[in-house]
């Protein structure tokens, strides 16, 4: 260890007394301190460590969670150089427990009073073992993840444990899998050093799972899907002690953003044998305790910390006093798998030598209270009624006289009860809404200030999440600087001669187009619309339908989203949602577009009942139905594949998708915008999974908030690559930023969306770049005014969308533009322009004449929206 200075420590000892903000380099310099510089940090710790449970009404009290430990497998894809838990086949029995031992394991646990159900295996050990893919294969699961789940679900019914889950690596969409199924889950991140992963002979080297940013990913992810996580640092693997400060930091920035991180385990490498490290000494307990104490300061009173209470030998006090406020779990039945030589302390001995520190030991759920209290978006329905069992509702804490006993699991009941203010598409355009922010503002979007330090970023973006390697013209220009008058011209010329050829410089200088060039600009994009789909306007007559407004995922531009309890939420019936199609059809319409908020009691099949009622109700319906996060939760919770999902879908009576939920198809933009979305490749693999299944899609971009040009230009790059390889995009729908009651612009993040020169550049660009690929591009008159409408429509644009019948989406976010637009006053906007106006169906044919009468009869809009003028 690198020695630091006495003054060094001092001054960094003195910061941390007065309770400042601790950088990286002085919590490094702490991560030194000895003697009476260790006393007076485990002083500052305890100080800070006492705070927090005070402040949480646990004063004094030190928890542990009682659990049983079940090694699914002790197979892995991984190598890592201090790992006795992971093996070969052949010392195996057989590659997974089955399902009777798992059961038996669990069945004597809860005998014994266990709560836990601790998870622990190997990553993804199909990808590496054929034992393990035939196993899976021999047993009908489709990967290790559906037995885990599986596994889960059946302790939970027959035992009444509560499953906790370590399996490694996980992906935003396996998060969405196994949250239904788990009230908690855990992986350590262990470090965020590269070069024990990078370098050969280093403790990570040749494990893939250990890349320290694909575990951040995992971190993330789980703050994104709301799931309480457990983390924590390794220490003594090779890591310098600059690793372990800048690894502590990493761990506090995925805390602040998201709140997810509901523990922290500072643990020490302990050499064992029969492994490559097995000549390494074992990390020192002053330096775990300093570790520990640094932990607290830098994470700060609300994050818990744990030490594992077999691996400090007997000094239980030194590790209180440096500030943890856990043990973590403990089990009087089974052995730690992973330190298989370290024998778990007795629970009773643990509560002795907690006492003698001045502390109560109390036994917690493997959910922490906090989480336990909190409730919805942290605990999913599904797990709720067992947690509910074993909680004190009072603390969230372990109810001491809890019967452990199996309750059934099971998706929520999918009857669609009416709720709530469900006349609100109507009375958007009267009344209201309640207020201009929902109840939970302050926390359900995550922390807004670690929000903005991740936007700096954005200003100049990565290469985008997918996307094809460019070539050398496409090298980025700098992402919203104005391109010179010359720049301009050129990419003019270029625009006219090769109008998809144009590079990333070029694009982004036109959208940046003012005056003359504006208006040369929007020529030529009016005359690749003329030669692409000739004059006519074009609109549809249709319905949206958003069956509920019930949304935790906590999207930041969204005003439509609610909790179940605010005034303005609501939830349809599945009578209502047909109702309103039938009224829709007598009307005249041919289509209604159904999407709703991500209802935590929403079963995954939910959506086929939907479609079904309104087939059901108007067979000859078109079901314009479900964003791909609606997709990507449906078949999370069905623990469907999206591809079955999807065919399900259509068999059901969904007939095409909304493209929605794409914002900016660029990561670091979507994590700005929204907590717990879909990733931008997840949107993808949606979208060209329902080509690949005959159901075509539209495709959308919504900017104007935290973006710039360069992600404009990329992401409609992107739709066009993806229409090149599957044409099944109908139009490409631009919507602008509508900022008025959005949260993110409420919390002064966002921008108040694009100008209006910007909206003009940035219809006539995507008609340029889409041309040859996407025929319809489509203006958003909710969105726009109608002289902007009209003046996109002289610039490439050739489509209106639909007279919507009732718009609350954008209303909710503060559009004066009104829920419905009826058929004359869209023929009234586009009159001026000289150009034909024609309507459609979805697939841009004609409507059968019986269609068409009825419209006109109604003017597009049935009577039950209608705002009632009032009498002069």
């Amino acid at each position: 260890m690198t020695l630091v200075s006495d003054s060094a420590l001092r001054r960094a000892l003195a910061r941390a007394r007065d309770g400042k903000a601790l950088d990286v380099t002085e919590a490094t310099v702490l991560l030194h301190a000895r003697g009476e510089h260790l006393d007076a940090l485990l002083e500052h710790a305890s100080r800070v460590r006492d705070a927090g449970l005070r402040a949480a009404g646990r004063e004094g009290i030190i928890t542990y969670s009682k659990k049983v430990f079940i090694p699914l497998t002790r197979l892995c894809r991984d190598r890592c150089g201090y790992c006795t838990f992971a093996t070969a086949p052949n010392k195996l029995p057989a590659p997974f427990l089955s399902p009777d031992e798992v059961l038996e394991i669990a069945r004597q646990g809860a005998a014994m009073g266990c709560k836990e159900a601790l998870f622990t295996l190997g990553d993804r050990p199909e990808d590496r073992w054929h034992q393990a893919r035939s196993w899976l294969d021999s047993h009908g699961y489709d990967d290790t993840l559906s037995y885990v789940r599986a596994m889960a679900i059946r302790v939970l019914e027959e035992t009444g444990l509560l499953p906790h889950l370590n399996p490694g690596v996980l992906t935003w969409r396996d998060l969405q899998r196994l949250k239904p199924v788990a009230p908690s889950m855990g992986m350590m991140l262990e470090t965020t050093s590269r070069r024990l992963f990078e370098e050969k002979g280093q403790a990570h080297y040749g494990s893939p799972d250990k890349d320290p940013a694909v575990r951040l990913r995992v971190l993330e992810d789980a703050g994104r899907t709301n799931v309480p996580f457990t983390t924590g640092i390794l220490i003594g693997i090779g890591e310098t002690v600059e690793d372990r400060a800048e690894s502590l930091f990493a761990i506090r920035r995925v805390a602040r953003e998201y709140g997810g991180i509901q523990e922290v385990i500072v643990q020490n490498f302990r050499a064992k044998p029969d492994t490559a490290m097995r000549g390494l000494p074992d990390a020192d307990l002053e330096e775990l305790a300093a570790t520990i104490a640094v932990a607290r300061l830098v994470l700060g009173p609300r994050v818990r910390i744990q030490a594992p209470p077999n691996l400090v030998d007997s000094e239980y006090e030194l590790m209180i006093r440096a500030g943890i406020d856990d043990w973590g779990g403990v089990s009087p039945l089974t052995p730690d798998h992973v330190n298989p030589e370290r024998p778990w302390p007795q629970i009773s001995h643990l509560a002795s030598r907690t006492a003698e520190a001045g502390f109560v030991l109390r036994e917690r759920l493997t959910i922490y209270p906090e989480y336990v209290l909190a409730g919805e978006p942290w605990l999913d329905p599904r797990v709720s009624a067992h947690v509910a069992a074993l909680a004190d509702p009072a603390t969230g804490l372990a109810r001491e006289d809890a019967v452990l006993r199996g309750l059934p699991w099971q998706e929520p009941d999918g009857g669609f009860a009416s709720s709530g203010r469900v006349d609100l598409h109507v009375e958007v355009d009267t009344s209201g809404r309640t207020h201009d922010r929902r109840d939970d503002f302050d926390h359900v979007y995550g922390d807004w200030d670690a929000l903005r330090d991740r936007l700096t970023p954005t200003s100049t973006p990565a290469a985008p999440a997918v996307r094809v390697e460019p070539s050398p013209a496409d090298e980025a220009p700098a992402a919203q600087a104005a391109g010179t008058p010359s720049d301009v011209r050129q990419a003019l010329r270029r625009a006219q001669a090769d109008p998809a050829g144009l590079s990333d410089a070029e694009a982004v200088a036109l959208l940046g187009a003012q005056g003359e060039a504006l208006e040369e600009l929007a020529a030529i994009a009016d005359e690749l619309r003329r030669q692409a789909v000739g004059d006519d306007v074009t609109y549809v007559v249709n319905r949206n339908i958003n069956f509920t407004n019930v949304c935790y995922t906590g999207c930041r531009f969204c005003a439509f989203a609610q909790r179940r309890t605010d005034a303005d939420a609501y939830t349809l019936s599945l009578d209502q949602v047909a109702d309103r199609a039938q009224e829709a059809w007598e009307a005249g319409a041919t289509e209604v577009c159904m999407q709703g908020g991500i209802h935590p009691d929403l079963p995954g099949a939910a959506y086929f009942d939907l479609a079904r009622a309104v087939k059901a109700r108007t067979p000859g319906m078109h079901v314009h139905a479900f964003s791909p996060m609606e997709v990507i939760n449906g078949a999370s919770r069905t623990d469907m594949s999206i591809q079955a999902w999807l065919e399900a879908a259509r068999e059901a009576g969904v007939d095409s998708l909304p493209g929605t939920a794409a914002e900016i198809l660029d990561d670091d933009v979507r994590w700005v915008l929204t907590k717990g979305k879909l990733p931008a490749k997840e949107w993808v693999e949606v979208i060209t999974t329902a080509h690949k299944v005959g159901i075509p899609t539209t495709s959308t971009m919504m900017y104007g908030h935290v973006d710039n040009h360069l992600h404009w230009v990329r992401h409609i790059k992107l739709i066009r690559r993806i229409q090149e390889e599957t044409g099944g995009f109908s139009e490409f729908v631009l919507l602008p930023f509508v900022h008025t009651s959005a949260p993110i612009y409420l919390a002064g993040i966002a921008r108040p969306g694009p100008t209006a020169e910007e909206n003009r550049a940035v219809h006539a660009l995507a008609r340029i770049l889409l041309h040859g690929a996407i025929k319809n591009i489509q203006c958003s008159w909710v969105k726009l005014r109608d002289d902007l409408c009209r003046q996109v429509l002289q610039g490439g644009v050739n489509d209106l969308g639909g007279t919507l019948m009732e718009e609350t989406i954008s209303r909710m976010a503060g559009s004066e533009n009104g829920s419905y637009k009826t058929i004359s006053e869209l023929r009234e906007m586009v009159e001026v322009t000289g150009r034909p106006v024609r309507q459609r169906t979805t697939e841009y044919g004609t409507p059968t004449q019986e269609r068409l009468e009825a419209s006109r009869a109604s003017d597009g809009v049935c009577k039950s929206v209608r705002r009632v003028l009032p009498m002069a």
